[in-house]
């Protein structure tokens, strides 16, 4: 396939990094240094098992993604709808629009701007930028996609690839549980710069999770949501399986960029309001990070 990446950072480069070493042709779509570095060298996918540099193309421009039959399209939910339009004019009919992205809706919005097949994934990979065109993965990697055209060819391309790929069709309940994980720590990660397992290490921050989780718990009841698997059980894989992961909040802040706080606990903020759930530890979370926010502008 040609696969082409639609906002192409740590988990677009890991992800199609995955593709290019198993013989897919991929093309980025990014910022101008790491797109130079990638036409200059490659791009570098450090990973657990293997360090390997992939030569592929890359460009600032979406057009670059013309004839392709797969797009990860990994732009920051703030951006969806406008990375949408840029990219929709070089598409075929039919090529499938995977949407790896943090939130729950962004697929949603996508359709709305774009006639092509789109597929909501949750995404579980512990990944970052160490430097323009090299991308470091920390852990894990597995997807859960939905139900759509070509979702199988896609699901069957990345399993091939070495990425756990899963279609299901409680998709929504899927996002909503990774919603409610990142919930748990992205804001923790971002106030205190600390990676997951400090995190859990700190006093009275047993309590502060607990709390968080349990007012997304209510407001996803309120919203008749059906959470697959063990919530708790999931919060403490978490720390427990990436122990030196910063969240993309807390990445976002260190390099001054805004984050995506109203799509995470902002957006259980404003889903709590329409359906008459207190948040308020979720609110304190979003209050902080904008003041973060504020104070590195």
């Amino acid at each position: 396939m040609k696969v082409a990446v639609m906002g192409a950072g740590a988990v677009g480069c890991f992800y199609g990094g995955m593709l290019a070493r198993a013989g897919h042709e991929v093309v980025l779509i990014g910022r101008a240094r790491h797109v130079d570095a990638v036409n200059d060298g490659g791009l570098r996918l450090q990973a657990q098992g293997f360090d390997q540099t992939l030569p592929m193309a890359a460009s600032t421009d979406a057009s670059i993604a013309a004839g392709a039959d797969l797009v990860l399209f990994c732009v920051k939910s703030t951006d969806t709808e406008s990375a949408g339009i840029q990219l929709q004019p070089h598409l075929g009919p039919d090529t499938l629009v995977l949407t790896l992205q943090n939130g729950t809706d962004n697929a949603d919005r996508l359709r709305r701007v774009i006639p092509q097949p789109v597929s909501a994934a949750v995404v579980y990979v512990a990944t970052e930028m160490a430097g323009p065109g090299h991308v470091r993965h920390h852990g894990r990697g597995e997807l859960v996609i939905e139900p759509a055209a070509s979702s199988e060819q896609a699901a069957q391309a990345l399993i091939a690839a070495g990425v756990p790929t899963e279609i299901s069709d409680n998709v929504r309940g899927a996002l909503w549980f990774k919603l409610i994980l990142n919930c748990a720590y992205n804001a923790l990660s971002a106030i205190t710069q600390l990676p997951y397992g400090r995190i859990v290490q700190g006093a009275g921050v047993a309590e502060v999770i607990a709390q968080l989780v349990l007012e997304c718990r209510t407001v996803a009841d309120a919203d008749q949501v059906t959470l697959p698997g063990d919530i708790d059980a999931g919060v403490r894989m978490i720390a427990a399986s990436m122990p030196g992961q910063y969240s993309s909040t807390a990445q976002d802040l260190a390099r001054g960029k805004p984050s995506e706080i109203d799509y995470l606990n902002g957006f259980i903020v404003r889903r709590g309001q329409a359906l008459g759930v207190a948040t308020p530890v979720n609110l304190a979370m979003v209050t902080l990070v904008k003041l973060l926010e504020q104070k590195a502008a």
